[in-house]
């Protein structure tokens, strides 16, 4: 009738404790701090750094991209002037078509707010048209700005 008992012993595993010749001092609550904070400084510090590469290879895109631009723009001085044109146009257009747009809005609030179909299709109507307009226009003005323009936006 003797149950063979598992040994207490084999349940626990051993844990060495003994010192060891590697440990650290045991620093008081403002050693620990201080030290915690010099660690969050090297990590600003090295954040701050590659934050200043990322800026200076943006820096460098951004010129090159303007350099290339008065290139194309000394090379087709009359292109340069009708897209300025045809920007100044669309920039119009824009206007007049944004004025449909909003009373279409006023004149169909109610319905916009409580309907969904007619809100989806308010917006399948105007907005691909108003994207595309505004991707247009920006290009057409960007390639029609002119050169003391583009110098100053590339400085700001």
């Amino acid at each position: 009738m003797s149950n063979p008992q598992p040994s207490i012993a084999s349940m626990f595993s051993q844990v060495d404790v003994t010192a060891s010749s590697q440990t650290r001092p045991v620093l008081t609550q403002h050693e620990e701090h201080t030290e915690l904070l010099r660690e969050v400084l090297a990590a600003q510090d090295r954040t701050n750094e590659l934050l200043e590469e990322l800026l200076g290879t943006m820096a460098a895109a951004q010129k090159q991209r303007n350099h290339e631009l008065n290139q194309w723009k000394k090379a087709n001085p009359g292109l340069a002037d009708g897209c300025r044109e045809a920007a100044e146009v669309l920039s119009k257009v824009q206007v007049e078509y944004l004025d449909r747009l909003t009373e279409e809005v006023s004149d169909s609030r109610h319905d916009l707010v409580e309907g969904e179909f007619m809100l989806n299709e308010f917006i399948d109507r105007y907005g691909p048209r108003l994207a595309h307009l505004n991707g247009v226009i920006q290009v057409l003005a960007q390639l029609g700005a002119s050169g003391a323009q583009n110098t100053s936006e590339a400085q700001s």
